[in-house]
């Protein structure tokens, strides 16, 4: 990792980048979020009515802003900014420095990254004996206007990538530029090309595959395999196994361990009625991150292209593939048959942790996937609790309580003694 520097840099500076909300904007998505705790007709109209008052708004303003917060999510609620985005507020000298560095060191046919200029900065401190220096976030955006003036009279076309760095374009217009490990995360997904049966060799069907995918290393995070069709559950499921580090028994028979973990600070996806959710969006913002939507189909190679390798590699090797097209099936396909769910699992968790991570992604050199996700990390990931995440991944909806303390869920009826008054 570039950046060595005390946490009192750390935190100085986290008070200087702009965040997604400002303080008004925190205080109406508490006000919101008091509107969306289930509670009777009568209790959410005074909810209303209180809301309203403690926001100076009228009744018929709040309820456009949580239909809007319904449709939108985060983006709803980003009515300020501050007005210093964009400044960099370091020393100059050091501001100097690392331009200097970076126009020196690509004069002519030389060559350096942001990444070799983080690390020149980091030994000048050293040199100079100084605790307190720019970390790599930082050097990055000084230098970001200067990298993206040099592409624009290079005329860098490539989807994606803007010269040495990677880049997203979310659905309302921005770049989102990926800069470290657990960045921004992907998710997509896909029907499996694979038959498999229960335990008394019935056939079932093909079965799901949800995954999470680090966009900086192409390293896969998570997963969810199951009948499952996509939702916002399913979403939550394999975003659960992304965040948790993860434990695997000796029945998997693994080389290596399956050694990422954390969460994301943006999360980035298709428009999918799963991932336009306020159950996700609900999610993003007990956890701290950002859904964002992709702008175009063409922007989703990165988490779509693994799907490609999978059946290349894994899935056309094992008993019941199908194979991607439905006329070209083969005959032996039902016949032949004869993996458990559970048995896939074992198999496909096996697959991905000794060889698809262990892999050098073609487009970023010789590093294995894991190696960049490690070493592209600029601080250890918090461990978040399974209670914690119990609670997060939850799904809140309104129900009616009938007479006699009666609720209809999921197409059955429950009934409750505390309920009845």
């Amino acid at each position: 990792m570039l950046d060595n520097h005390t946490n009192s840099d750390e935190e100085a500076e986290k008070d200087e980048i702009v965040t997604e909300l400002s303080v008004d904007d925190r205080h109406l998505l508490d006000m919101i979020q008091q509107l969306l705790e289930p509670c009777d007709p009568i209790t959410y109209g005074e909810r209303q009515r209180e809301v309203a008052a403690k926001l100076g708004k009228s009744v018929r303003t709040v309820r456009r802003l949580v239909k809007k917060w319904e449709e939108e999510g985060l983006a709803a609620l980003q009515t300020t900014a501050r007005a210093d985005k964009g400044k960099h507020r370091i020393d100059s000298d050091w501001q100097q420095f690392i331009i200097k560095t970076y126009k020196e060191g690509n004069k002519g046919s030389k060559r350096i990254t942001p990444q070799q200029v983080a690390i020149r900065v980091q030994a000048r401190a050293a040199e100079l004996g100084q605790k307190k220096y720019p970390s790599y976030r930082t050097v990055y955006r000084v230098l970001q206007p200067i990298i993206e003036q040099q592409e624009q009279k290079a005329g860098v076309r490539s989807r994606g990538w803007h010269g040495s760095r990677l880049s997203v374009k979310t659905r309302d217009g921005k770049d989102l530029s990926v800069e470290y490990s657990n960045h921004v995360w992907q998710c997509d997904h896909t029907r499996v090309d694979l038959l498999l049966v229960d335990q008394h060799g019935e056939l079932l069907g093909r079965p799901w595959l949800t995954t999470v995918v680090d966009t900086y290393s192409r390293c896969m995070m998570g997963i969810n395999l199951g009948f499952d069709a996509p939702s916002s559950q399913v979403v939550a499921l394999a975003l659960r196994h992304a965040i948790l580090p993860k434990q695997y028994g000796s029945e998997y028979g693994l080389h290596e361990e399956w050694g990422t973990y954390g969460k994301p600070e943006h999360f980035y996806t298709d428009g999918g009625k799963d991932f336009r959710s306020n159950h996700l969006q609900q999610i993003g913002v007990q956890l701290g991150f950002v859904c964002h939507l992709r702008d175009r189909p063409s922007e989703g190679g990165i988490v779509e292209r693994p799907f490609g390798t999978f059946n290349t590699d894994f899935f056309s090797n094992m008993p019941g593939y199908t194979g991607s097209n439905v006329q070209e099936r083969p005959e032996q396909a039902e016949k032949e048959a004869c993996l458990t769910l559970r048995e896939l699992e074992h198999k496909f968790v096996r697959y991905i942790v000794d060889k698809y991570n262990q892999r050098p992604d073609a487009r970023l050199g010789d590093q294995t996937r894991y190696q960049r996700w490690e070493a592209g990390l600029i601080a250890s990931p918090n461990v978040i609790s399974e209670e914690e995440l119990r609670i997060c991944l939850m799904k809140q909806t309104r129900r009616s309580i009938y007479r006699g303390g009666y609720l209809q869920f999921e197409n059955l009826m429950y009934r409750g003694e505390n309920l009845a008054g």
